[in-house]
């Protein structure tokens, strides 16, 4: 494998040309929208009224658009996602380590998305069970599994399109309701709960807090990246990749900034549930309006855009993973088995139960339980550590290999280079800080936790593997591993 660009490194299953399945770039763009975007952190965000424009517009502006830009252009030149650009920029084991960290972060991630399905779907059924620790467990167990052979029966032609309709149902209806209504309630003559004034447009001040606050929405734009692994399922990827990112932007930024907006001007701060969540805000505004009817409708649209964005997940880290497998012989043969449409079935099926074990033990153990946010910090800082290989790595490409084809020049890509790269290292660090739910706890023993967490998934396990690597693992181009 050439670390200059330009020799072909083999990216996909075999498979003939005529078995291709193309995806549109308004598809991409909504996977992900999908993976990124959700009305979940809405009423979190609302309790800030118009200063959460500028929570969510600085991190956009530091590390949402350098993603999205440098991203655009990595793969209009090279295929593969992240593995693939992290190893022709800086070396092959930095292509997989950047492979294994935004795949780590799935580990802790499902059971959180799917408890989130969980809660919403039991306000639509009876409240009650949303504090039952065994219907969350049954939900998230049977969820994965449903995606599992929804994904190994149907390919990302069926992904595409869930994560396409799921973010059109499920997100962007609800969310233009909302702001529709919000607009509405203004239009009535009624006063905006939260101020609009420019002295509410920053966030109060309150030292550390306040920094970790704006940083902490970084996270909330991790994956813009994720799906370009689909990238070989466009027709024309040079160009329709880099407008599937500048669509994605503008959707993202819409979907996280109005919805909170049209909740703090009908709902006071004061009475914003931060645990009932997205569906009390939805109860409020459409109580208002008299529309209590729809709360059970809207909850079941926010279920799909949530089992829309799972699926987006389940796919794109996985199948990078297999990428790797197949490319370098990272991973044992065992890893590289696909089924006949291509999937990565051995991988989901491992990751299944691992994620089945987790489901019972931290839906029903409340000792578990109370600790899995601590899990969830080191799993979001490992997979932020793809970012400081995809910056870097897109940085040394422009240098050792200018004249490589690429259909998209990021402008000013060494300044989005070092913008991103600080963003992400102040994001990493900010994990350090010991969140409220710390208690009066040690710092000292959370820092420890924490970057004994990192350590291990972000180094250890990762170059144990590449130590591990035998030459039996890299299979014969034509071995398809079919199982």
């Amino acid at each position: 494998m050439s670390d200059n660009g330009n020799e072909p490194v083999a990216t996909s299953t075999p498979h003939t040309a005529s078995s291709v399945k193309y995806i549109s770039w308004t598809a991409l763009a909504l996977m992900t929208v999908s993976s990124v975007a959700s009305l979940r952190p809405a009423p979190t965000m609302a309790v800030y009224g118009l200063a959460c424009v500028f929570l969510y517009v600085l991190p956009a502006i530091v590390f949402l658009i350098p993603t999205a830009l440098v991203s655009a252009e990595l793969a209009s030149g090279w295929s593969g996602g992240v593995y693939r650009w992290v190893t022709e920029g800086i070396s092959p084991n930095m292509g997989f380590a950047a492979a294994w960290h935004q795949f780590a972060m799935t580990i802790f991630y499902y059971p959180t998305l799917l408890s989130f399905v969980a809660s919403t779907l039991a306000y639509v059924i009876n409240p009650s069970l949303a504090s039952s620790g065994v219907f969350t467990a049954v939900v998230i167990i049977v969820v994965y599994w449903a995606g599992v052979l929804l994904a190994l029966r149907g390919g990302i032609g069926v992904i595409a399109k869930l994560a396409s309709s799921g973010v059109l149902v499920g997100t962007l209806v609800p969310g233009a309701l909302l702001v529709l209504l919000g607009i509405v309630f203004l239009l009535q003559g009624n006063p905006s709960a939260a101020p609009m004034t420019g002295d509410a447009m920053l966030p109060a001040w309150t030292g550390i807090a306040s920094i970790v606050l704006i940083v902490s929405n970084f996270g909330a734009y991790s994956g813009m990246e994720m799906n370009a692994v689909h990238v070989n399922e466009l027709k024309n990827p040079a160009k329709q990749f880099p407008r599937a990112m500048f669509l994605a932007v503008a959707l993202v930024l819409v979907i996280l900034i109005l919805p909170p907006l049209a909740i703090s001007w009908v709902v006071p701060s004061q009475e914003i549930s931060l645990t009932a969540g997205v569906m009390q805000a939805f109860s409020v505004v459409l109580a208002h309006f008299g529309l209590e009817w729809l709360v059970p409708i809207v909850g079941l649209a926010i279920v799909v855009a949530s089992l829309a964005g799972f699926m987006t997940w389940l796919s794109g880290p996985s199948k990078s993973l297999l990428l790797v497998a197949k490319d370098g012989g990272y991973l044992p043969p065992y890893f590289q088995r696909t089924n006949k449409v291509g999937v990565q079935q051995n991988i989901l099926v491992v990751q299944g139960w691992v994620t089945t074990l987790l489901a019972l033990l931290f839906a029903l153990v409340p000792a578990v339980s109370n600790a899995y946010w601590i899990f969830m910090t080191i799993t979001t800082s490992v997979y932020l550590l793809v970012y400081l290989w995809l910056f870097v790595a897109a940085y040394r490409l422009r240098k050792i290999a200018p004249d490589h084809p690429r259909g998209y020049r990021a402008p000013a890509l060494p300044l989005l280079c070092a913008v991103g790269l600080i963003s992400s290292v102040a994001a990493i660090a900010i994990s350090f800080v010991p969140p409220s739910q710390f208690g009066g706890g040690n710092p000292l023993s959370f820092i420890a936790i924490v970057g004994g967490g990192i350590l291990l998934l972000g180094l250890i396990i990762p170059l144990a593997l590449v130590k591990a690597r035998k030459p039996s693992w890299k299979l014969p181009a034509d071995d398809t591993e079919v199982a």
